[in-house]
């Protein structure tokens, strides 16, 4: 039910996530949090410093699905930075970015 209620029954959000996508907290995201809804809270505290979408998902415990339209969302309101990844230009990542990643996830 909690993953139903953040993304509002959505499966896809508007914006391209890779797992690798790094996001950070804007200064709109730190200033506006007596108007944030309670779903966002958790995401600006973990996105103080760049984060991967598949470290905000798996530290809120959600699908990657719903990190991704509750990221979605929050990137179209300003409260976070969404940073380029190797691939969002149309080139495949190398390798080595591959393993720094997958290295990243096995810690979680």
């Amino acid at each position: 039910m909690r993953a139903y209620s953040w993304t509002g029954g959505r499966t896809r959000s508007d914006h391209h996530f890779e797992v690798e996508t790094l996001v950070t907290t804007t200064e709109l995201g730190h200033r506006s949090t007596d108007v944030l809804q309670a779903d966002h809270y958790p995401v600006i505290a973990l996105c103080q410093e760049p984060r991967s979408v598949a470290e905000v998902a798996a530290m809120l415990s959600v699908p990657l699905g719903v990190a991704k339209v509750l990221l979605g969302d929050m990137a179209e309101r300003g409260l976070i930075v969404v940073h380029e990844t190797a691939s969002t230009e149309g080139n495949l990542p190398d390798r080595d970015l591959m393993e720094r990643v997958l290295v990243g996830l096995r810690r979680i």
